[in-house]
C-alpha cells in the first residue's frame, strides 16, 4: 500500500471546509489529477453518495467509482475502486482559530499485476501530495475570502 500525508492550515472555517470537501465534484478545482468528477446519484450530498471519476497522473489516465464512506464535523473519508486499485481518501478538519487545519491521507492500494507499479507510484504519489496541498490550500483559502 502507499500512503500519502500532509497537514496544513487554511483560513476557511470548518464549516466551509467540511460540506465543500464532502461533494467530490469539487475534486476538479482542488485535486490536480482530476479531470473530471461527476455525480452518479442525486439528493443531499450524505454517505452513500458516488462519484464517476477520471484522472490523469504521470500520463496515465484511470477512472474511478468514488463513494463517501464517513461524514462528520470532523472527518471525511472518500473511497475510490477500479479494477485495478482502491484509493482511500482521508479528510481530518480541525478548528485553527478562524480557520482550519487539514489532515489529507490518501491510502492507494494496488490490486493484480498493477501491484508492480507500487514502488513507482510512491515517488509520483509523493509530488502529487505535494500538488494537492498546494492546489487544495489555495481554493479554501478562497472560500474565506
Amino acid at each position: 500500500m502507499t500512503t500519502v500525508s500532509r497537514t496544513f492550515t487554511v483560513d476557511a472555517s470548518p464549516g466551509t471546509v467540511v460540506p465543500y470537501l464532502a461533494d467530490f465534484g469539487n475534486a476538479e478545482q482542488w485535486d490536480p489529477g482530476t479531470e473530471s468528477c461527476t455525480r452518479n446519484d442525486s439528493g443531499p450530498v450524505a454517505v452513500g453518495a458516488n462519484w464517476h471519476n477520471t484522472s490523469k497522473i504521470a500520463g496515465i489516465t484511470t477512472e474511478l467509482t468514488y463513494t463517501l464512506e464517513q461524514l462528520a464535523q470532523d472527518r471525511i473519508v472518500l473511497v475510490g475502486r477500479n479494477d485495478t486499485a482502491t484509493s482511500t481518501e482521508t479528510i481530518e478538519i480541525a478548528p485553527h482559530g478562524a480557520g482550519s487545519t487539514i489532515t489529507y491521507t490518501n491510502d492507494l492500494e494496488f490490486k493484480g499485476a498493477a501491484k508492480l507499479a507500487a514502488p513507482l507510484g510512491k515517488l509520483v504519489f509523493e509530488k502529487l501530495g505535494n500538488d494537492t496541498e498546494k492546489q487544495m490550500t489555495e481554493v479554501l483559502n478562497g472560500l474565506a475570502r
